[in-house]
């Protein structure tokens, strides 16, 4: 079991009811290995929401498999197993928030469940040191930032103790330091706690820190690679309307202009470094 992929997703055709005649996600494969940090990009109306969608059995593909941990996401009888190991954090944290109190909303979906009382304290407490919100466990939601409530929605979900946590443009209603924020929480569970993580996402940025990058247009998937990979090829991405990070297109300015700076700069640390080097 161990070698199983965490979610693979192959050939996935999938229309909305009410449009018919447009596929939104038309033949998309990928495999997501447990531990990977993935990013998805893709221009708005791609298909990347869609097919994320399709992780937890939100949404089951017209044709095509899904699989999460080798289950077929159409198995009916396996949906508690499939949901308990992809858990999905939405762009809109106040449409996951439910109770009045920070650590009751974090232990919302556990009480559902019938956890015991002391195993529910022992989860929701270690979710909310995981994620940053410890100190804020007695407050009411509404009382917090943006990025704040957005890691309660993601503690809520890692007090059910998923495999794999699923990020539909979780950061995108936040504002950069929010952003920074629940990204480095993120990187913090992947890293440190082995959670597999896809995030979907419109900031380049975000996407330098992944293991691996995939493009999604027109339904499927059309680029693949690490971060240095895809990022190299700045005019296939502006092709697709994606943009690149901007220590990329400043590298590629200063090359243009004669500077010599080494290929593989994805990030403003190791453009910072470049330069110094340069300077020195």
């Amino acid at each position: 079991m161990e070698n199983t992929p965490m979610i693979c997703a192959d050939q996935v055709r999938f229309r909305y009811d009410d449009q018919k005649d447009v596929w939104a996600v038309n033949g998309a494969g990928m495999t997501v290995k447990k531990g990977e940090f993935v990013v998805v990009l893709g221009a708005n109306g791609c298909g990347k929401s869609t097919l994320a969608k399709h992780f937890n059995a939100i949404l089951l593909p017209e044709s095509g498999t899904v699989t999460v941990e080798g289950i077929p996401t159409t198995d009916e009888a396996r949906l508690y197993d499939i949901r308990q190991r992809v858990g999905m954090v939405f762009q809109n944290p106040d449409n996951q928030i439910v109770a009045t109190v920070v650590e009751e909303d974090v232990a919302f979906a556990l009480e559902n469940l019938g956890v015991p009382p002391e195993e529910i304290r022992r989860r929701v407490d270690e979710a909310m040191r995981m994620t940053g919100i410890y100190k804020h466990r007695l407050k009411g939601p509404h009382k917090l930032s943006g990025g704040q409530k957005q890691r309660v929605a993601i503690a809520g979900v890692i007090a059910m103790r998923p495999d794999c946590l699923v990020l539909d443009e979780s950061t995108a209603m936040l504002d950069p330091r929010g952003r920074e924020k629940v990204m480095s929480t993120i990187g913090h569970l992947n890293r440190d706690f082995g959670i597999t993580v896809v995030a979907i996402t419109h900031y380049m940025e975000e996407a330098a820190q992944a293991d691996r990058v995939l493009v999604m247009s027109e339904g499927r998937v059309v680029m693949e690679g690490t971060p240095q990979q895809v990022f190299s090829q700045a005019d296939k991405l502006h092709s697709l309307h994606l943009d690149v990070p901007q220590a990329v297109e400043l590298r590629d300015e200063l090359v243009k202009a004669g500077v010599p700076m080494p290929e593989g700069i994805i990030d403003e640390g190791s453009c910072a470094k470049a330069l110094y080097d340069l300077l020195k």
